[in-house]
């Protein structure tokens, strides 16, 4: 339930794993967050506090036609990987990826420790995610986002 009054982040439900479709959830690894944003109804933009343990990913990379998006390392390492190359985050580091800018981004936990990071973006309908190195679109529909082929193709889970 939303709320308008202070908060502990520890009180808000942990989230993991991947919504990626296969074969693409396998590689993202131990990674959790919380998100925040909907603890308090926002609709207009999201906040997640996220923590990828050794060897995880943030997300496939990707860039978003519609929406901003803002990072915050809060702890740990952490390599960012864009179509300029690799850059080495740490703690007090922040990056910013404007909506429509072809910049394909992620971040990768290649340490030996946790990283925990804060993201922010927009939440904008109709946005769609492109990933230019795997067979993968994400159209926002009024559900969240749909996971298509380059094709058009939809998705679909195993049994489906």
């Amino acid at each position: 339930m939303a709320t308008s009054n202070p908060i502990n982040a520890d009180t808000v439900p942990s989230q993991s794993g991947s919504t990626y479709p296969e074969p693409f959830k396998s590689r993202m690894g131990d990674s959790a967050w919380l998100p925040l944003g909907d603890a308090f109804g926002l609709t207009q933009f999201g906040v997640n506090l996220e923590t990828l343990q050794p060897g995880a990913e943030s997300a496939l990379r990707h860039w978003h036609d519609l929406e901003d998006e803002f990072v915050y390392v809060l702890s740990g390492e952490l390599v960012l990987r864009t179509d300029r190359g690799e850059t080495t985050m740490t703690a007090g580091m922040c990056v910013g990826f404007k909506a429509g800018e072809e910049d394909a981004h992620h971040l990768v936990n290649r340490s030996e420790a946790e990283a925990s990071f804060f993201v922010i973006g927009s939440r904008v309908p109709d946005d769609m995610a492109f990933y230019p190195d795997d067979d993968l679109i994400w159209v926002k529909g009024e559900e969240g986002y749909n996971a298509m082929h380059k094709s058009g193709e939809p998705y679909r889970e195993k049994g489906s």
